[in-house]
């Protein structure tokens, strides 16, 4: 069941610390649903609520430029700007990068008059419902991400990569495992292969982990597709991805997998107050369209690296 519910069995009861003294359970609970819906507690502020992300992992995530957000309360942000009148995919949290949060918190302090729901997807269900053909491919061949840096469109170079120096931009591409090109016009392009498919490091179960839907030119609605294949060409799209050996990923394909997402998408009303806490590799999250003020709060830690999960599972 998407997502397991904890709510207090007494009034006042003091959320941080009762995390503090059933981190096991919490845990367990979270491997086993994938998503754990924190309802009913007092939880009214930025503070608050690292507080409680803090109980559950000391060493939050320190934003990395990737999608501007502004910072709350110390590694307490908004979440990434997107138009509330569009609808944001389903999607494993910076799976396209070689490091990636594992735990993600949600906090909800006032929710939108309408709509704004944060649909959830078990990345397990993806895996098992994906045709088989699709799954198999994909797992053998990976995803291609390929990225053009403020070409008109999408952040630059110098916002994502909170630099000037195009030395530490090249660092911290070797570091991330990905290949760069200068282009002209001092503009930036990377390309990386990543997993389409992990296991998970503490239950051992195959999951559904990738962007190729954030990513994939015809998954964009036809009002932003149109406007992208009509101004660039497609190895100058700010966003595109292929499978692992740069061929494409068929239209069809993907809208296969969009179709399995849909599906299996599990979705409810915010009410102030709410904390929902996802295994990132176990859960895939969206955002629904809405009308009015919508204020949450985002938290992420406990990263690993493909090759730190790759090295748990095997150790299983």
């Amino acid at each position: 069941m998407l997502p397991g519910v904890c709510s207090p069995a007494v009034p006042d009861l003091d959320l941080v610390e009762w995390t503090r003294n059933n981190l096991e359970l919490v845990e367990a609970q979270l491997v086993q649903h994938g998503a754990i819906l924190f309802r009913g507690f007092t939880v009214d502020s930025p503070l608050e609520f690292e507080r409680f992300a803090l109980a559950i992992c000391p060493e939050l995530f320190n934003e990395n430029g990737e999608h501007p957000r502004r910072t709350v309360s110390g590694k307490v942000y908004t979440p990434v700007f997107y138009p509330p009148d569009k609808q944001l995919l389903w999607h494993n949290e910076n799976s396209f990068n070689y490091r990636w949060p594992t735990k993600i918190w949600f906090c909800c302090l006032n929710p939108a008059e309408e709509g704004g729901e944060t649909p959830l997807v078990d990345s397990r269900r993806v895996y098992q419902l994906i045709d088989p053909a699709v799954r198999k491919k994909f797992a053998e061949k990976q995803v291609m991400y390929v990225r053009n840096y403020g070409n008109r469109m999408g952040l630059d170079w110098q916002t994502v990569f909170q630099t000037s120096d195009k030395a530490e931009v090249a660092r911290r591409c070797a570091e991330g495992l990905m290949e760069f090109q200068w282009q002209d016009g001092d503009r930036l392009r990377t390309r990386c292969v990543r997993p389409a498919v992990v296991k998970h490091p503490l239950s051992g179960e195959s999951v559904w982990f990738n962007q190729a839907q954030h990513w994939h030119v015809s998954c964009l609605d036809a009002e932003a597709r149109q406007v992208l294949t009509s101004s660039f060409r497609e190895d100058e799209l700010p966003r595109h991805c292929y499978y692992g050996d740069g061929s494409p990923i068929e239209d069809s394909v993907m809208t296969g997998i969009l179709d399995v997402y849909q599906e299996l998408e599990v979705s409810f009303p915010w009410r102030a107050g709410d904390i929902v806490m996802l295994d990132n590799l176990l859960t895939a999250h969206g955002r629904n369209r809405y009308v009015g003020e919508r204020r949450m709060l985002v938290a992420m830690g406990a990263m690993m690296s493909f090759a730190e999960v790759e090295k748990q599972a095997s150790e299983m």
